[in-house]
């Protein structure tokens, strides 16, 4: 066991280090920053959507390894999914975040292993503020949508 949750520190650190998908887009559909005050943690998410579809993702700002590993497993995840599937997802997170019951996390691929983070709760905001930049983002396009 010790040496399974070795390779969740190796593999969040290195998500943290060198996130993926970060960076700016240039003309994005649409770009949302969050703040966690706790940490001091500063989010900016960009995306562009194309036909519902979440075609290119990025996120800049600077936090924790927590909230820039989860940043960027998110959006490995998401891109290329439906915006319905992307808030799916979300809420899958944030159950498997929340709930030490919920078990069906696999769809979350590498993010999973963001699970053992419910442990410590000052860390659940680090590690939910790119996924709640992501809804507060699908949410601000369905109301534009109307």
């Amino acid at each position: 066991m010790a040496n399974l949750m070795n390779l969740y520190r190796e593999m969040i650190i290195e998500y943290g280090e060198s996130p993926h998908n970060f960076g700016e887009i240039k003309d994005p559909t649409i770009s949302t920053e969050l703040h966690n005050p706790t940490c001091g943690d500063v989010l900016n998410l960009q995306l562009k959507v194309a036909n519902d579809q979440i075609v290119e993702i990025k996120f800049d700002g600077s936090g924790c390894i927590i909230s820039q590993a989860s940043a960027s497993m998110m959006t490995d995840l998401v891109k290329g999914k439906s915006l319905k599937e992307a808030k799916n997802l979300k809420e899958v997170f944030s159950k498997m975040i929340t709930d030490p019951d919920f078990k069906d996390t696999d769809v979350l691929e590498d993010a999973e292993i963001l699970q053992g983070v419910r442990q410590f709760p000052p860390r659940i905001k680090c590690a939910t503020l790119a996924w709640n930049a992501l809804e507060k983002s699908i949410m601000k396009m369905e109301d534009d949508n109307g």
